[in-house]
C-alpha cells in the first residue's frame, strides 16, 4: 500500500480546438483542490494558425495577441511543472478535471511534447465520472447544471482556465468532504 499523500490539483484548459497537437494549448489554470488559494495561471503561444472560431470565441483570445505575450509552450510547462512540484512536495500530484479527457489530452500532449515527461504521470480523475460512480447517476446528468445545487460551485463557469479550475476544484473538494462525512 502507498502511503504517500495524494494532492489533488484542479485543471482547466481553455484551446484552440478538439485535438493536441493540431490545435494549440491557450491557457492554463490549476489550484490545489484543498487549498484553493494555492494557484496557477498562463496563456501560453499558439503553436498552429488553426483554430475553430467558437472555441476562440469562448475563450476571448486572439491568436496574434498570444503570439506575442503569451509564453512560449517550453517555459509554460517548465513554469507549470515548478508550479506542481512546489505544491505537492513529497506527495503525489493527481490530475483532476471536469470532463477531464479533454484538459488531460492537452496537458498530457503538452508536458510530453515541450518537458519530456509529464509530473502527474499516466491518468487522472475525471469529476464526471466520480460522481457518476458516487451518486449511481447517469452520464447525462453529470453536467455541471444537473448537479444538485449543494454540489454547485458558487462560481460560474467563464472559460477562464483560472477560474474555472478553482470552481470545478470546488466540487470535487465538496464529493470529497461528501465521501468523508460518510465514512469511506
Amino acid at each position: 500500500m502507498n502511503t504517500q499523500k495524494e494532492i489533488f490539483i484542479s485543471v482547466d484548459v481553455e484551446a484552440s480546438g478538439p485535438i493536441p497537437g493540431e490545435y494549440s494549448l491557450l491557457s492554463v489554470g490549476a489550484c490545489v483542490v484543498k487549498d484553493p488559494a494555492l494557484r496557477f495561471y498562463i496563456e501560453v503561444q499558439p503553436i498552429s494558425e488553426k483554430a475553430i472560431p467558437e472555441a476562440l470565441a469562448i475563450t476571448g483570445f486572439s491568436l496574434s495577441e498570444l503570439k506575442k505575450r503569451g509564453k512560449s509552450p517550453e517555459t509554460a510547462m517548465q513554469e507549470f511543472a515548478i508550479w506542481i512540484k512546489a505544491n505537492s512536495g513529497s506527495g503525489i500530484p493527481i490530475f483532476v478535471g471536469f470532463n477531464a479527457c479533454f484538459d488531460w489530452s492537452y496537458v498530457n500532449w503538452y508536458f510530453h511534447r515541450f518537458l519530456g515527461r509529464n509530473p502527474f504521470g499516466i491518468g487522472g480523475i475525471d469529476i464526471k465520472a466520480y460522481y457518476m460512480g458516487h451518486s449511481h447517476s447517469s452520464w447525462s446528468d453529470t453536467t455541471s447544471s444537473h448537479l444538485p445545487l449543494d454540489l454547485q460551485s458558487k462560481t460560474p463557469h467563464t472559460h477562464n482556465a483560472l477560474e474555472d479550475a478553482i470552481a470545478q476544484g470546488e466540487v470535487f473538494r465538496k464529493l470529497l468532504d461528501m465521501k468523508s462525512e460518510a465514512g469511506q
